[in-house]
């Protein structure tokens, strides 16, 4: 019911104001009702996404800002949600878009099929206790069942790694993403932020390619230094190449020539000594974070250094970590173990600008992947893609587990709940069943996103299983085939996670009885 005096109570036959009188609030059925209307509201806003031919949307801001993306992680982000229980749901799309990468709208979907059947169980006035506790059941039984399908890597040709992300960037056209994640496998542990995403027009996607090192956006301090380096010694000094400012303030009297010729020698001293210093220590290229005097840059280019300054703080740790080198406070504190060693130090033009690629080090493992695309809203989208493969690559690499996509886990699972609902006591049976028919969904939206009739899709894929394995591939037609036998592969870390979110939402949401709203 609502409440039109907000927070009021009576005691002793007075009433008494809890709330002040600007709250709203809305109890009991209603509030479940809008919570649940909100929840399925964000789930029909992506399903239309779910698979590899999956719509877009075009989400226009008010300033006219447009961005056009079939991610569902991307969608939730950009709209303007203002009800709280759909922001709930936005909000674990967002951490599962940030842990794994992917299956977030397959998530979203699922956790609209669990609020609409909670609703029916509502309207015939079971608890909405009674539909929680049925759905941790049936999350628990659709955990143990995703063990099932896990595939062994010898069951299908190709790496796992390589297949797993090809599926989930199937149609974007975005290069070999999992080969960053290959080149910085160490050990069984992949470090997210060790696979770097750099992206610029002015070509197709089809030129997207990984770069063994980092690129950053800077240009040499000279014109004629070296324009490439190889096997190239490497140092990153955190300090200013330039004449320093006296800790004291002073003022110097200057009476004659000789004076001013002496301070002005001294100066040069000071600033061609930085180069000869650097050179002296067998540095090929220098990456200094802040500025370069003039006189110095010249003396460096002199001696064939290739230099830069004002790295970005980040930029100067990504090179000392691929060099192996360490950041010295200034060119004094140069020793022979600071230094680094790199492969390659390249200059090379992306687009207006100018950036530095250094490969191949002597340090920790580092990969980015340069995402090229012909448009603006093309290069987002290409370069959300790439961030969500690297994410899934991860993912895959980390937790060593895929099984076959196509909607062919959700499938088995409704049957594993229809199964095991008989074991589930009381009323709660019948949320074990719901969920059941939501799990189904996934499949049948696969189909429809497709242009396959989602019925006789489902129906088939239902018979087919009873022999075999069978999902939904969609490549260049839709057909039910074996997944696994097709290439199509998921990660298990992200299924488990689109089980469990959408129980979290859910069941979060259908716990909530009263909203009260202050201004």
């Amino acid at each position: 019911m609502s409440e039109s005096n907000p927070g009021q109570r009576r005691q002793h036959g007075a009433p008494v104001f809890i709330l002040d009188e600007d709250s709203e609030q809305t109890a009991g059925r209603d509030a479940q009702q809008t919570n649940i209307e909100a929840g399925k509201a964000i789930a029909e806003a992506v399903r239309t996404t779910l698979g590899p031919q999956g719509m877009d949307k075009m989400l226009v801001s008010d300033s006219g800002d447009v961005v056009i993306t079939n991610d569902g992680a991307a969608i939730l982000a950009e709209m303007d949600i203002e009800h709280p229980a759909a922001q709930m749901l936005a909000d674990v799309a967002d951490e599962q878009e940030a842990a794994l990468g992917d299956g977030t709208t397959t998530a979203a979907v699922l956790t609209g099929e669990l609020l609409s059947a909670a609703e029916d169980f509502i309207d015939d006035d079971i608890h909405p206790r009674t539909i929680v506790e049925g759905y941790w059941a049936a999350e628990r039984i659709a955990a143990g069942a995703v063990d099932d399908y896990v595939v062994d890597a010898d069951a299908f040709d190709g790496e796992p790694l390589q297949t797993v992300v090809e599926s989930a960037l199937t149609g974007k056209g975005t290069g070999s993403v999992s080969d960053a994640v290959q080149q910085v496998a160490d050990d069984g542990e992949v470090a997210g932020d060790a696979v770097a995403v750099e992206a610029h027009t002015g070509k197709s996607a089809s030129a997207t390619e990984v770069v063994d090192g980092i690129i950053a956006e800077a240009e040499p301090v000279r014109d004629g230094m070296p324009d490439r380096l190889d096997d190239a010694a490497v140092a990153v000094v955190d300090d200013a190449l330039e004449q320093r400012d006296p800790e004291i303030d002073a003022e110097y009297t200057i009476s004659s020539d000789d004076q001013l010729s002496a301070a002005v020698t001294a100066e040069e001293e000071t600033l061609v000594g930085y180069a000869e210093t650097l050179a002296d220590a067998g540095v090929d290229a220098a990456f200094v974070t802040d500025d370069i005097a003039d006189r110095t840059a010249d003396a460096l280019a002199s001696a064939g250094i290739l230099a830069f300054e004002d790295i970005d703080s980040d930029d100067a740790a990504a090179v000392a970590d691929v060099a192996g080198a360490s950041q010295v406070p200034g060119p004094d504190e140069i020793a022979a173990d600071d230094l680094g060693t790199v492969g390659t130090v390249a200059i090379e033009a992306v687009d207006d600008d100018t950036a530095v690629r250094v490969e191949d080090g002597a340090g920790e493992q580092r990969a980015t992947v340069m995402v090229r695309g012909s448009t603006e809203h093309a290069l987002n989208e290409i370069e959300r893609a790439v961030n969500d493969g690297i994410d899934v690559a991860v993912a895959t690499h980390d937790h060593g587990e895929v099984v076959p996509g196509g909607g062919l886990v959700e499938l088995g699972i409704a049957e594993r709940l229809r199964t095991e609902a008989a074991s589930v006591e009381g009323r709660r049976q019948l949320a074990v069943e719901a969920a059941a028919e939501a799990f189904d969904a996934v499949p049948r939206t696969l189909a429809r996103n497709a242009g396959r009739d989602p019925i006789d899709t489902l129906v088939q894929l239902r018979a087919d299983n009873q022999e075999g394995r069978a999902g939904l591939v969609v490549d260049e037609d839709a057909e039910v085939a074996d997944p696994a036998d097709r290439g199509v592969l998921d990660p298990a870390a992200v299924k488990r996670e689109s089980i469990r979110s959408p129980v979290e939402v859910a069941t979060m949401i259908l716990r909530i009885d009263d909203v009260i709203t202050a201004d």
